[in-house]
């Protein structure tokens, strides 16, 4: 069973049924980060060169030939960060910084033997967000990232590859805050169903011994 397995409680997360109002037991403080703004980006660059770091297994034969890279993480590192409020936009600024993405390139080398490597691949962002008024606590500006690159080729002059990338990035406004909440109360977790592909259904089934008619209705 799961939360959404027919389980079914008031104290599970799930579609409401009736009056939302029915079973609020309670007003309760959360730790939470708030999203005041945010918007995202998909982006296609071309012959983005990767420079690669911590080859594994060391000291690859070149040259080598590319597989495939992609991010690592969904967490993109922010550098470069200019925020700068629209006089005649209230709460709206033009939010510039340059995005890093960490990925992992797949390879293998001249004797066939595969190998990973790291990279990071920089964007820069330029738009116009929501910014909240100043305040004692500090909002932050973070970013989730994906990067997938299905093409590429060794560049033997340095030993880095061109590649051809797809990029997202989601580009946030957030503040981490105590949030009042209605609530209906704590979960009720319900108890784990093992997963079973079932293999003997259908043969467990059967009848012990054959139910056939007897041979004296033969006659």
């Amino acid at each position: 069973m799961s939360f959404f397995s027919n389980f079914q409680s008031t104290q599970c997360p799930g579609t409401i049924s009736g009056n939302p109002l029915n079973g609020l037991c309670e007003k309760v403080c959360i730790q939470a980060q708030k999203i005041f703004d945010a918007c995202i980006k998909q982006i296609q660059i071309e012959n983005y060169t990767l420079t690669l770091t911590d080859m594994t297994p060391a000291d690859p034969t070149y040259p080598l030939t590319f597989i495939s890279a992609r991010s690592t993480s969904s967490a993109g590192t922010i550098t470069s960060l200019s925020v700068d409020r629209q006089t005649d936009k209230p709460g709206c600024a033009r939010v510039q910084a340059t995005v890093s993405i960490p990925v992992e390139v797949a390879y293998t080398d001249a004797n066939g033997t595969e190998g990973v490597a790291q990279a990071t691949i920089s964007v820069s962002q330029d738009v116009l967000l929501y910014v909240p008024a100043p305040s004692i606590m500090p909002y932050k500006v973070t970013a989730e990232v994906s990067a997938v690159c299905a093409e590429g080729k060794f560049n033997a002059d340095n030993n880095t590859f061109t590649v051809n990338a797809c990029i997202t990035v989601i580009l946030k406004i957030a503040i981490d805050v105590e949030i009042l909440v209605p609530a209906y109360g704590y979960c009720a977790i319900p108890p784990a169903q093992d997963y079973s592909q079932e293999v003997c259904a259908g043969f467990f089934e059967l009848p012990l011994y054959p139910q056939g008619k007897s041979c004296n209705n033969c006659k």
